[in-house]
């Protein structure tokens, strides 16, 4: 059976490394992108079955990347979690109408990835 792919999209090289070790620990192969920019790229590429997406990123934001995203053949495939510290009601009724299919606030730890990514069906 083929690994399920994950591609983690934050603008920390720290946040993208616990967030791989995690996810490779419940059994995803990873893909890394530091802005929505270069996650556009990647998934023109290779749509992967999840994104874990931060917010707050130059070039592009989460929600910019998003909005890309859900317009791009494919693009309505991936289950999005949204992986911020932007904890506004707002924000996260943006998120989830922009697509997104769940909200991790930072910081996280393996238990909580783990519990969100099965409550949106990917474990």
């Amino acid at each position: 059976m083929a690994l399920k792919t994950c591609l983690v999209v934050d603008d920390s090289r720290v946040i993208r490394k616990v967030a791989r070790r995690i996810l490779e620990d419940i059994g995803f192969e990873i893909a890394e992108a530091s802005d929505g920019m270069e996650a556009l790229a990647w998934c023109r590429a290779a749509m992967p079955d999840a994104v874990l997406l931060d917010w707050n990123m130059p070039m592009m934001t989460g929600i910019e990347f998003l909005r890309h995203l859900r317009l791009e053949p494919g693009g309505d495939k991936p289950t999005v979690v949204f992986c911020t510290v932007e904890n506004d009601i707002e924000r996260i009724r943006e998120a989830l109408d922009c697509g997104a299919n769940e909200y991790i606030m930072k910081p996280f730890d393996g238990d909580i990835i783990a519990s969100k990514f099965a409550e949106a069906g990917l474990i």
